[in-house]
């Protein structure tokens, strides 16, 4: 004889049934929530890479002049690639003065391994920078898939020797990343074999011209974009930011919600006469985009 009273009612049982189906709603409109809502606001650099020529005139020294006038434009940080022979203590006053922070450098592998990596830490805790990204690596590093997986461990422990510093290592893209190897991409196989605090510096233009998807690529690996290069691809003249290829509206916004970034990163590939301008005419483009 069955015991009714541990038996659930239809009743029971609809609501039960509704219970879940209203779990499930929740829980995708938490998610589109998080692609919806924007964050707080995301301040805009400059890579000086854009204005190499600039900042290299009269021994280095020129780097001074050319931190105040991109801080003139509205930049709010600067992202270092090489230094033109200033010493620490210069930059930061340098930028202090200037009231622009460092939002990351592209430095060279080897300054992260070994005794390189504690002399490299003291001098960007100086700077304030906690962006260490690693913007190209020689062959053997990079020459097959094994090479790429092995690289991806030594970032591994690079990225957990730098948590404690609360400073992150990364890699940058250039083109060649995003082609075929081994069934996979360059791109896939480091970042599928890396852990999550190891920036994932997408580089829009570079990216496609490799013919790769950056917004694929944010959507593939959330969390990881904390600073994005904001490159053109395509379009009229040098290519200057807003008037090309990509899908700016979409990197925006995942940049503001499941990519987790911190810094928008400008970069303009003239390193012309007119480099200055051209970086100025980008911000404007970009800020427009983002209004």
């Amino acid at each position: 004889m069955h015991n009714r009273e541990n038996r659930p009612t239809r009743r029971e049982i609809l609501m039960a049934g509704a219970a879940g189906a209203a779990g499930l709603l929740l829980g995708g409109l938490r998610l589109r929530a998080a692609e919806a809502e924007p964050a707080a606001k995301i301040p805009v650099g400059l890579q000086l890479y854009s204005v190499r020529g600039e900042c290299g005139k009269d021994g280095g020294k020129n780097l001074l002049k050319v931190i105040e006038a991109v801080a003139k434009m509205g930049y709010e940080g600067v992202e270092f690639a090489g230094y033109c022979g200033w010493d620490a203590q210069g930059l930061k006053k340098m930028l202090d003065d200037n009231g622009v922070k460092c939002c990351g450098t592209h430095t060279g592998l080897e300054t992260l391994l070994g005794d390189q990596l504690k002399k490299t830490v003291e001098f960007h805790k100086t700077i304030g920078n906690k962006f260490l990204i690693v913007s190209s690596m020689g062959g053997g590093y990079t020459k097959d898939a094994a090479a790429w997986k092995r690289t991806a461990g030594l970032f591994n422990e690079i990225a957990g020797k730098l948590k404690g510093e609360g400073m992150h290592c990364g890699y940058h893209n250039h083109s060649a990343e995003f082609k075929p190897m081994d069934g996979s991409t360059p791109w896939d196989i480091f970042y599928g074999n890396t852990v999550k605090d190891v920036v994932m510096q997408i580089d829009t233009g570079n990216c496609m011209g490799g013919n790769g998807d950056p917004v694929a690529m944010l959507k593939k690996y959330p969390g990881r974009a904390l600073t994005i290069h904001c490159k053109e691809f395509g379009g009229p003249g040098m290519g200057l930011v807003g008037e090309g290829k990509v899908d700016w509206k979409q990197i925006i916004r995942l940049g503001r919600t499941t990519a987790s970034t911190q810094w928008f990163i400008i970069e303009h590939e003239s390193g012309g006469a007119k480099s200055l301008e051209a970086v100025e005419k980008c911000l404007a483009n970009f800020r427009k985009l983002l209004a």
